[in-house]
């Protein structure tokens, strides 16, 4: 079967509409209307059948009769084998030509692409990751001379779609968030989205998000039972946070970047959560520890700590497993004066390419903590693929006691003074005066 596609204008980098018209010329039977089922059953195996076009079009020439439509390797009568031509001539149905004018409104925005890059393209970008209003492309750099073209054939294409951008950088390591240049439409980054039950309103340009992860954000907080105490340290602007509050968990939610805090607390309110989250504004070991203090301060004399640690960075976040040595060597005596004292799970999200992803993962983890976590009690779940052999994963383990009472923090290179020399004012001002509300 011919595949109709548009014309082709190789070299075009500013759209033009008007240019995509084309007429496809296609042979049809002229059938009364009450007859319509018996043609289109009759000629089965020999009909129009494209995509996104119908194999029945009204006559122009008469409302009792339609055209059912034949297949574009059939262009003349005798095409057709005998016997279906004495089919026609048994039924008193003529055979006409009939033409059908397709525009730029017609194609997909694929089809668009096809037609005016070179012919050996093989990853053509027709795909976005869409954050509320917003189309978010991670064009290739050969792709460029094309990247105003592409932003409006995706604008025009997507009707939910009013704004279209491109990343122009890597992550930024500190804040998260990516560089980004608008390839069509308004200059509007306020985006808002749902997901998990919550609503969600953030400037896209100033914090991180990836829709991407909304499975992983429910998979976590499922895991979460109300009334356990969850510590979300690198949260965003909260898709793990505000869902776990509002199933009832109680949650201590931190994010570096001043933005994401701010939008944090922002959503908090839109979502109407008057209690059981805390956001924090710190480095993320600083938090750690901050947060671990500021529970156990809520109980005088009995055991308290969180029973989650949520750490979705995976760019760095193994590195900040650190933090966790010797984090309870002032409370030990609490830990084991109590009777029903337990440590934390941890789920550390991170990236790895080994085909042993338990192995790779874990001894990594030993490497940052000082001891490998207990293999029989830890699992590792993968995420998703975010490059060729690159796969995010989230590692789940219980914090060891002979890590959390260790009697001396685990040195790696002096990382902590190097955190905090890197650090901005508003960091260490964080640091000295957590904000909590």
């Amino acid at each position: 079967m011919n595949a109709i596609t548009p014309p082709l204008h190789r070299g075009m980098i500013e759209l033009e509409r008007s240019v995509f018209k084309k007429v496809i010329n296609t042979l049809a039977i002229k059938v009364p209307v009450k007859q319509i089922g018996l043609a289109k059953k009759s000629f089965a195996n020999d009909l129009f059948n494209q995509p996104r076009l119908r194999n029945v079009e009204p006559d122009p020439s008469s409302k009792e009769t339609k055209l059912v439509l034949l297949n574009l390797d059939l262009q003349k009568a005798d095409d057709l084998p005998k016997e279906k031509l004495d089919l026609l001539k048994q039924h008193e149905w003529s055979l006409v030509q009939h033409d059908m004018e397709l525009n730029y409104d017609f194609w997909t925005a694929e089809q668009i692409f096809h037609s005016v890059m070179p012919e050996d393209s093989t990853d053509i970008p027709a795909s976005f990751t869409q954050v509320g209003h917003i189309a978010h492309m991670n064009l290739r750099e050969h792709y460029y001379p094309w990247k105003n073209l592409i932003g409006q054939v995706i604008l025009d294409k997507n009707k939910n779609i009013t704004t279209v951008v491109n990343k122009t950088n890597s992550i930024d390591t500190t804040f998260r968030f990516f560089k980004m240049e608008i390839l069509a439409g308004k200059n509007d980054m306020i985006a808002e989205v749902k997901e998990s039950g919550c609503k969600f309103k953030f400037d896209f340009s100033k914090v991180y998000w990836n829709s991407r992860l909304h499975t992983e954000h429910d998979r976590l907080v499922q895991l979460f039972k109300p009334n356990e105490f969850v510590c979300d340290v690198f949260a965003g602007v909260g898709p793990f946070a505000l869902p776990a509050a509002k199933k009832g968990s109680i949650v201590y939610a931190n994010d570096l970047n001043p933005s994401s805090y701010e939008y944090m607390k922002e959503n908090i309110k839109y979502n109407k959560i008057n209690s059981g989250i805390f956001p924090y504004n710190m480095d993320g070991r600083a938090f750690i520890r901050q947060a671990v203090k500021d529970l156990q301060a809520t109980s005088k004399n009995e055991w308290k700590t969180f029973d989650h640690f949520v750490m979705n960075l995976p760019a760095t976040a193994i590195e900040f497993l650190d933090a966790f040595r010797g984090l309870y060597q002032d409370q030990k005596d609490l830990f084991n004066t109590s009777a029903r004292a337990k440590l934390p799970m941890i789920h550390c999200h991170c990236f790895t390419k080994s085909t042993d992803a338990m192995q790779d993962i874990s001894e990594r983890v030993g490497q940052i903590m000082g001891s490998k976590p207990d293999i029989s009690k830890s699992s590792v779940h993968w995420v998703r693929n975010v490059a060729p052999k690159k796969d995010m994963y989230c590692i789940s383990f219980p914090l060891s006691s002979d890590i959390a009472f260790a009697a001396t923090p685990v040195s790696h290179n002096n990382s902590e003074k190097r955190k905090l020399e890197d650090a901005t004012p508003s960091t260490l001002e964080a640091q000295k005066a957590p904000r909590i509300e």
